[in-house]
C-alpha cells in the first residue's frame, strides 16, 4: 500500500509542525486511503496544501470540481452560523475591549521609554547588520540565480 511518509512531506517543505503531526500518527507513513484522509482532517493537516503539491493540473481540476459543491454546502451552513456567533459574542468583545482599553494604554505608557530605547539602539545595528551582510547576499543571490536557471529551464522546457 502507498504511504505518505513524514520524509516526504519535509521533501515538499510541510511545515515542521505538519511533519511532526504525520510522523507522530503514522509512524510508517499514512496509508493512502480515506479513512487516514479523514483523519488528516480532525487532526488539522492540511490537506488541500497536499493535493495541491502533488496533483497534477487535471487531477487537481477534476478534485477541484468534485469538491466544489461540498464547499458551497459547507459555506452555506457556516456562514449563517458563524453570523449568529458573532451577534452574540459582540457585546461581550464590547465590553472586553472597553474593559481592557485603560490597561492597555497604560501599557503603552509605561513601555513607550523602553521602546523608545530599544529602536534607538536598534537602528544602526540593524544598519551595520545590512551593511555587512549585503555583499554575502549578492553573492548567494548571484550562485543560486545561476543554479536555478538552467533548472528552471529545463522544468519548463516546451511550455509557453
Amino acid at each position: 500500500m502507498k504511504r505518505i511518509t513524514a520524509t516526504y512531506l519535509a521533501h515538499l517543505c510541510a511545515c515542521p509542525d505538519q511533519v511532526a503531526i504525520v510522523e507522530r500518527e503514522w509512524p510508517a507513513g499514512a496509508p493512502i486511503m480515506t479513512a487516514s484522509i479523514r483523519k488528516a482532517y480532525r487532526l488539522c493537516l492540511d490537506v488541500e496544501w497536499l493535493a495541491r503539491k502533488v496533483l497534477d493540473a487535471p487531477a487537481l481540476a477534476e478534485y477541484q470540481k468534485v469538491m466544489a459543491p461540498a464547499w458551497a454546502e459547507y459555506e452555506r451552513v457556516r456562514a449563517p452560523a458563524w453570523a449568529e456567533y458573532e451577534r452574540v459574542t459582540a457585546p461581550a468583545w464590547a465590553e472586553y475591549e472597553r474593559v481592557t482599553a485603560p490597561a492597555f494604554a497604560e501599557y503603552e505608557r509605561v513601555t513607550a521609554p523602553a521602546w523608545a530605547e530599544y529602536e534607538r539602539v536598534r537602528a544602526p545595528a540593524l544598519a551595520e547588520y545590512q551593511k555587512v551582510r549585503a555583499p554575502a547576499l549578492a553573492e548567494y543571490q548571484k550562485v543560486m540565480a545561476q543554479a536555478l536557471a538552467p533548472l528552471l529551464h529545463d522544468a519548463f522546457d516546451g511550455e509557453d
